[in-house]
């Protein structure tokens, strides 16, 4: 077995063992709590320039599926206590060694997650480095930052994909890095879904003439993408709106609120969502570093918080037909009670049919 080693930016170094892709690699270093759906952890584009750190000990044990792919993995690394070199799942194509050697991505395993991981809760996100060799000095690990994260997420054409059965209505869905259980959501629900990339103006989405404007999920710094927040800015208004994850943020941004980053994120498919003004809490699946400050928000009404630490998780903007949350509706993390969320947007799609018909 061949050694590797993490190295955090404040020069602790755990030493492992090898393997993935054979190359070193610099990234932020997140944990996420998921004792299931690697696959899927893998392949969201929201990590792109992240090392994933899985909290849960062995990871491997089912393989790799494309079917569960949730877009092109851009994570720089990944890290675990354990991993299975013989999988055992009739749904298996290939173990997880081959998937990140495939992908470039390195890997390292037989470290003490559970230290990492108190270590970051701790102190907060790090860089870090996975390398086979220690460098002589750390320079840069502590000035590597993810930058430009939704241009390399963000698909590079106009995509389209057709209703499952009767088309009932045409949604232009914003890429920032889009999970595809996005897009099977939507057409789930007889939505033609057009997925345009991200620099794409608001003219050229009107020009569409979809009956709803769907906000992805996708990487790095909400405040960052300038000329996205403006589009978003200049379609408030002209179609519903529904925002998940970045777009939530992004919406927020464009209605004249701020963002924040997170100590250490949320990142696992058990987090608790509590709807304001009920006493229901959702165990909801998220991934993200930033969050929305809600008082920031004109014109916001707070519709749901992390019951955890109150942090923001949803807001809506009934005067203008868009609503949106930080939490992933789409995702099978165990109960769908949010998926509902979809049918929300449907129906606001069939009121704007019924006042075009008019």
């Amino acid at each position: 077995m061949k050694k590797r080693y993490l190295i955090l930016e404040d020069g602790t170094i755990f030493q492992g063992w090898a393997f993935g892709a054979d190359r070193a690699s610099v990234g932020e270093l997140v944990f996420t709590t998921n004792m299931v759906g690697y696959v899927e952890t893998l392949t969201d584009p929201s990590y792109c320039g992240q090392i994933i750190l899985q909290t849960f000990p062995l990871i491997g044990n089912y393989g790799m599926m494309e079917e569960d792919f949730e877009g092109e993995p851009l994570c720089l690394g990944y890290v675990v206590k354990e991993y299975c070199r013989r999988p055992s799942n009739f749904r298996c194509q290939y173990d997880l060694d081959t998937f990140l050697k495939a992908h470039g991505i390195p890997g390292l395993w037989g470290v003490d997650t559970r230290e990492l991981t108190n270590r970051i809760r701790e102190y907060g996100v790090v860089n870090a480095m996975l390398t086979d060799r220690i460098p002589e000095d750390f320079d840069e690990i502590s000035a590597y930052s993810v930058r430009g994260a939704v241009e390399q997420a963000t698909c590079r054409e106009i995509e389209e994909y057709p209703a499952q059965g009767e088309e009932k209505y045409r949604v232009v869905l914003i890429d920032y890095g889009a999970k595809r259980n996005i897009v099977r959501s939507l057409t789930a629900r007889g939505c033609r879904v057009t997925a345009v990339p991200a620099h794409t103006s608001a003219e050229e989405i009107l020009a569409l003439n979809p009956d709803g404007i769907m906000l992805s999920n996708g990487p790095g710094d909400p405040a960052e993408n300038v000329a996205c927040i403006e589009t978003i800015r200049r379609l408030v208004g002209k179609k519903p709106i529904f925002g998940i994850c970045l777009g939530h943020q992004l919406l927020a941004l464009a209605m004249g609120g701020r963002t924040m980053k997170l100590k250490y994120g949320h990142r696992g498919g058990n987090q608790p969502c509590r709807q304001v003004g009920t006493r229901r809490t959702y165990i909801t699946s998220q991934n993200h570093g930033y969050a929305v400050a809600a008082d920031t928000v004109p014109g916001g009404v707070e519709s749901f918080v992390n019951a955890n630490d109150g942090t923001n998780e949803g807001m809506d903007y009934p005067e203008l037909r868009a609503f949106s949350v930080q939490f992933h509706p789409e995702a099978c993390s165990g109960p769908k009670d949010t998926n509902s969320l979809f049918d929300r947007f449907a129906d606001m799609m069939k009121e704007e049919c019924s006042h075009a018909a008019e």
